[in-house]
């Protein structure tokens, strides 16, 4: 399940991604109905990890730093919510070994969580913050 947190740095960058120029905080959270303050704390994670940036002053605000065609889901999985996979064993970049399996190679579980992640993954990269601006091959 995807946190709240994760839920609103995908709509703080889709807001983004429409926007010309600099977007407030203030008018970020209204728009996006997040918390003020939460939003804060997900700008500066986004920011952090180079896919915005922000400008000081009476006329600054928030904007993309990476092209929306360049920021898939799976990018933001990652950043807020850690592995794809739905366990360690199955994971690319957060793998770790089972203590409770006998031989990785012919594990049942770790080969059918292994698909899952497959399936996961491309379709998270599939999905980027451009294609949901566009929205029209998305489902309803």
């Amino acid at each position: 399940m995807l946190t709240q947190k994760a839920k609103y740095a995908i709509k703080a960058l889709v807001h983004l991604a429409k926007e010309e120029g600099l977007s407030k905080t203030k008018d970020i959270a209204e728009q996006c109905h997040i918390p003020k303050k939460f939003l804060e704390s997900i700008l500066i994670e986004l920011k952090n990890h180079h896919l915005v940036e922000s400008v000081q002053g009476a006329h600054g605000g928030y904007r993309l730093l990476k092209k929306p065609e360049n920021i898939s889901l799976a990018d933001i999985h990652r950043m807020f919510e850690g592995p794809i996979a739905l366990t360690y064993c199955a994971s690319l970049n957060f793998y770790k070994v089972c203590t409770d399996c006998d031989d990785l190679a012919t594990c049942e579980v770790r080969r059918a969580m292994t698909y899952v992640r497959i399936q996961t993954l491309q379709a998270l990269q599939d999905i980027t913050v451009q294609r949901m601006v566009e929205g029209n091959d998305l489902p309803a």
